[in-house]
């Protein structure tokens, strides 16, 4: 009973979580104007935005203009309710897993606009980071979330400047080859952003929910399922294509989280 309500609150949480996904990039208010079509501007009636159901029940249509609603609304919804479900499973049904669910949902949002849109809002980062460290059993785990995600914040800021120096001097000592007498004295060397702001930010939020072992084993993971896609990327594209890095950080999180007690007791027998 408790893991169906669990799944039934994570399907109404992901209706919602399609508004922000949508809104919050185009800059629109999530709260205060009701659901419309994006092709007709039709208000939506509330039998049409059961979670499932609706986009079921609709073959996937606007009811008043008949046109292609995206399959990302009941795969959110759904994504939504496992989420919730998972977390409730593991960890039953408590304020702290509420939390801990609603910074997954949150890392959920951002890895979809990150995907569609190339962009990193820092509300949903924000809350992302607050819903992780509120997610603690004890005001000592309070404190210890909040630790963690200062030090990752700190520590990818670390990185991030570290490797952008890097690639910026490199690039500029390349330059320094094709320097004439004429242009010896200018400059225009881009500077060279390794890693977004955005991406700190999720790293602080990774720290919160998963601890320094844990989160360290994340990042290595996300570095591997991102791998072949970015090979791709490069492959199929002679131009220089930015690939999102938050979905793969996002996915890394889940799967450490839910496999925490095996990974740690490898960790602690192996290391």
């Amino acid at each position: 009973m408790e893991l169906s309500f669990s799944f039934i609150f994570g399907l109404l949480f992901g209706s919602f979580l399609n508004v922000v996904i949508l809104r919050i990039p185009k800059e629109e208010s999530v709260v205060f104007e009701g659901s419309y079509c994006y092709s007709c501007g039709s208000k939506l009636k509330p039998w049409h935005n059961i979670p499932l159901f609706s986009w079921l029940f609709l073959r996937g249509k606007c009811s008043f203009c008949k046109s292609k609603i995206s399959i990302q609304y009941p795969l959110i919804e759904l994504t939504s309710g496992v989420i919730f479900l998972t977390i409730a499973n593991q960890y039953g049904l408590s304020i702290p897993a509420f939390f801990i669910a609603l910074s997954f949902l949150m890392l959920l949002a951002l890895s979809m606009i990150d995907f569609k849109y190339k962009m990193v809002p820092d509300s949903l980062n924000l809350l992302a980071i607050v819903f992780a460290i509120l997610g603690a059993w004890t005001p000592d785990g309070f404190l210890l979330n909040l630790q963690n995600a200062l030090l990752f914040a700190g520590g990818f800021t670390l990185l991030r400047f570290t490797l952008s120096y890097y690639m910026t001097s490199s690039v500029y000592r390349a330059g320094l080859k094709t320097k004439t007498s004429w242009n010896k004295h200018y400059d225009r060397t881009p500077f060279i952003e390794a890693m977004g702001e955005g991406d700190i930010m999720v790293a602080a939020t990774m720290g919160a929910l998963l601890g320094v072992k844990l989160t360290l084993v994340a990042v290595f993971l996300s570095a591997l399922l991102a791998l072949p896609v970015m090979l791709a990327v490069i492959k199929a594209s002679k131009e220089e294509q930015r690939v999102p890095f938050v979905p793969f950080l996002t996915l890394a999180t889940f799967i450490v989280f839910i496999y925490e007690s095996p990974i740690l007791a490898y960790i602690e027998a192996n290391y």
